[in-house]
């Protein structure tokens, strides 16, 4: 049976598995379910919608699946899904989806760090951190491995590529390629994220070969369209090369430039 604080509201419609854990104060609400091995930190409100997986820890004051600050939106039935292994850190905010996607998610093992806010429909990958006061626009989607420095805001519709390193105190409203870092203001092409890439098992051959690509891309006085089509001459079906290659082709916003 799931330990509940006396003070604690929790909707006897709420789904919890047997050894979850709700703090002080934290409130409950009917449409919820949430894993094993999860808990729910003092003063933390679970809104409807929310789809919690297994141990999942959620810190104090955090609001997680409240409805969406988008004046489209009406009330319609939208989750917020939270996988396995993540830390939702103090006063954190996390608003679900409207009906344009029906949900935002976060991926397994992520770390949210304290006042951060995702917005609705985002989609933020495996193994992600926000760190202290990131700001997530609505409709953003973050991949894998990402490291978001505390304090940057990142614009509506922004996309965010794998192994990705951003500096803190930045402003993103262009689309940051996979394997880079950047930084400054605006918003530059750093190099590649190589400290991040050896510790995920990067060999120096495969990292070289990125470096290459990013060279083409960054470096040469060819248009984007010529740099694509070089890549895809020059190295033909490797697989994170193709990474960078289709993030470039589905960019919607372009891509940060050196």
């Amino acid at each position: 049976m799931a330990k509940i604080h006396p003070t604690a509201i929790v909707s006897e419609k709420a789904k919890l598995a047997d050894d979850v854990t709700v703090d002080a104060y934290a409130i409950i609400h009917d449409d919820v379910e949430i894993g094993e091995g999860s808990s729910v930190g003092p003063h933390a409100v679970i809104y409807d919608g929310a789809r919690i997986g297994k141990n999942v820890k959620i810190f104090q004051g955090a609001s997680v699946a409240n409805v969406p600050q988008d004046l489209k939106f009406g009330n319609e039935k939208t989750y917020f899904y939270i996988d396995d292994n993540t830390q939702i850190r103090e006063f954190v905010t996390l608003h679900r989806g409207t009906s344009e996607t029906g949900f935002s998610r976060i991926g397994k093992n992520c770390l949210i760090m304290a006042y951060a806010h995702v917005a609705h429909d985002c989609v933020i990958g495996d193994n992600v951190i926000l760190a202290n006061g990131v700001q997530v626009a609505g409709h953003i989607h973050i991949d894998d491995y990402a490291i978001i420095g505390g304090l940057t805001g990142i614009h509506q519709f922004s996309k965010i590529g794998k192994h990705t390193m951003i500096s803190g105190i930045s402003r993103v409203t262009l689309d940051i390629p996979p394997f880079i870092v950047a930084g400054k203001e605006p918003m530059r092409y750093g190099g590649l994220n190589v400290v991040g890439l050896r510790r995920r098992g990067f060999s120096a051959e495969r990292i070289n070969k990125i470096k290459s690509a990013y060279n083409i891309i960054f470096l040469s006085k060819k248009t984007l369209k010529e740099s694509v089509k070089q890549l895809e001459e020059e190295f033909p079906n490797d697989e994170d090369i193709l990474e960078i290659i289709n993030f470039i082709n589905n960019s919607s916003r372009g891509i940060i430039r050196r």
